[in-house]
C-alpha cells in the first residue's frame, strides 16, 4: 500500500512540474441612450468577468471564467414589456488548445459550456461551442488576451412556456469579442 502511495504521488509531481495556474479575467462597460424623439430610452452594463485556468503541457489547458453581469435599462421594451434591470451569474468552464505558437504570440481555441442564469427575469442561457482568441505573452507572467468570435449552438430560455430561442452558426460581432490580463504563477 505505501508503494502504491508513493507512486502515486510521483506521477502527480511529476504531472505539475511543467503545469502553471493562471488568473485573470476581463472587465466590460457599456452605456446607450437615445434622445427623445428616439424615445428617451437607455442601457447601462458592466461584466466582470474573472478566470481561473490550469496549463497541463505546452499546448492544452483548462479553466473557467465565473462571473457577474449587470443590466440597467429605462424605458427599453421586448415587445410591450419594458425591461426590468437585472443581474446575471455566469460559469463557463472550458478546455484550450494552443496550435500555433508565433514567438510572443499564441493561437488558440477555447472548446467549452457556458451557462448564464439570471434570477429578476427568470431566464437561462446555456452555450456549447468554440472561440477562437490569441495570446500575447508581455512577460514570462503576464499576458494579454483576446477572444474573437463564437462557433457553437446558443439555447435561451426566458420565463414563460413556449418561448426558448436557440441559434447555431458562426458570429463575429462586438458581443464576442473580449480583452484581458492573465497573470501565471
Amino acid at each position: 500500500m505505501k508503494k502504491i502511495l508513493m507512486t502515486m504521488v510521483a506521477v502527480f509531481a511529476a504531472m505539475n512540474m511543467n503545469a502553471q495556474v493562471y488568473i485573470g479575467g476581463s472587465v466590460a462597460l457599456e452605456a446607450w441612450s437615445s434622445q427623445r424623439l428616439a424615445g428617451d430610452k437607455s442601457e447601462t452594463a458592466f461584466k466582470l468577468m474573472p478566470e481561473i485556468g490550469y496549463n497541463l503541457n505546452e499546448k492544452w489547458s483548462i479553466g473557467t471564467v465565473i462571473g457577474y453581469q449587470s443590466d440597467k435599462f429605462n424605458g427599453v421594451k421586448f415587445g410591450n414589456v419594458n425591461l426590468p434591470s437585472e443581474s446575471a451569474f455566469t460559469i463557463a468552464p472550458y478546455a484550450r488548445y494552443t496550435f500555433s505558437k508565433l514567438g510572443r504570440v499564441n493561437l488558440f481555441v477555447d472548446g467549452g459550456l457556458g451557462f448564464i442564469s439570471a434570477s429578476k427575469a427568470d431566464w437561462t442561457e446555456l452555450a456549447i461551442g468554440f472561440q477562437p482568441g490569441l495570446a500575447v505573452n508581455l512577460t514570462d507572467n503576464l499576458s494579454f488576451v483576446s477572444h474573437i468570435g463564437f462557433i457553437g449552438y446558443e439555447l435561451l430560455n426566458p420565463d414563460g412556456d413556449d418561448n426558448n430561442i436557440s441559434k447555431a452558426g458562426v458570429s463575429l460581432d462586438g458581443e464576442n469579442i473580449t480583452f484581458g490580463l492573465y497573470y501565471t504563477f
